[in-house]
């Protein structure tokens, strides 16, 4: 199975490019090879199921069916209809999935599509997909979002309901995504390039890539173990459990992802964390561990490593 991925960043908030993205027959009005669409039977276009039938400019049909539709995580999917595919190519799902940037309120954006090639065609459908619909599209994008100065609708929160995750930040790092994840995979390499941290180890000298090996460090003056609970190569991220820690928060779960940005090659960081704590004690733990821990570590690996 094939796969055409590209993404990018665009300068504008979240629920800006959302209100643009959100509407499956509006790619006339940003995309520059559609030259017109349609939803069949008139239906909404926010209506899960609905297929849209457009032209390209070179007049030939295509007819695409929204399979799904997420306000809350920002994200969409829809596939080719067989009786009027874009490309001679088979099981073709596309997705696309926006992230605010919460540091600087932007948003990356990421289009890929998985399908089957024929035998003879490898690799031909995913340089033009890749390339040509989605780098191509999204560069159109933030041209459009930028040229009619599209902001936030009035009142629009960044997540319709609470936040994925008791603290999700996210930012841009300066870096290809390759370059940033052979620093950071190292489980016990973060007391090299967060200032906070010292006397970083894996307890019983195991390999700092080995799932529910323990890393033994301090925070300042608190004294902290941590358990690795997983750990891909594919996503590119990994997560862990504080296990020893003189702070008032129990079942504390955190990790960072990265993915690339293909329109600049840097990468686009997300860290999250989740835990129990009393209302009281979260008015101070959340935003510490946000700006001491997650942003400071992007900050610190941008300005040590990537600049």
């Amino acid at each position: 199975m094939a796969k055409a991925y590209a993404s990018a960043i665009i300068d504008a908030p979240i629920q800006a490019v959302w209100s643009v993205m959100r509407n499956f027959n509006g790619l006339p009005l940003w995309h520059p090879a559609i030259k017109d669409s349609t939803i069949d039977g008139g239906l909404d276009a926010d209506v899960v199921g609905c297929v849209r039938a457009f032209h390209l400019q070179d007049g030939a049909l295509v007819r695409e069916r929204l399979l799904a539709l997420d306000d809350q995580h920002h994200c969409f999917t829809y596939n080719f209809e067989p009786d009027a595919p874009a490309f001679p190519i088979e099981n073709y799902i596309a997705t696309v999935r926006l992230y605010p940037v919460t540091n600087g309120d932007q948003t990356f954006i990421e289009w890929e599509a998985t399908f089957d090639e024929a035998p003879e065609d490898k690799g031909k459908y995913v340089d033009i997909v890749a390339n040509g619909v989605f780098a191509g599209g999204l560069t159109a994008l933030a041209a459009y979002i930028k040229a009619n100065t599209i902001t936030a609708p009035e009142g629009a929160p960044r997540w319709k309901a609470w936040s994925p995750n008791k603290v999700w930040t996210s930012a841009i790092l300066t870096a290809p995504v390759e370059t940033v994840w052979a620093k950071v995979r190292d489980f016990a390499g973060m007391g090299d390039w967060h200032p906070g941290i010292t006397k970083m180890h894996m307890l019983g000298g195991v390999r700092s890539d080995k799932v529910a090996g323990v890393r033994d460090f301090y925070f300042g003056p608190g004294h902290l173990h941590e358990e690795l609970i997983h750990l891909n190569d594919l996503e590119r991220s990994f997560s862990y459990r504080i296990t020893k820690c003189e702070l008032p928060w129990l079942n504390y779960i955190s990790g960072p992802r990265f993915w690339p940005i293909t329109a600049t090659n840097q990468t686009f960081a997300m860290w999250t964390g989740d835990w129990d704590a009393s209302p009281h004690d979260d008015l101070w733990l959340m935003p510490t561990a946000e700006h001491d821990v997650y942003q400071k570590a992007f900050e610190t690996l941008n300005t040590k490593y990537f600049t």
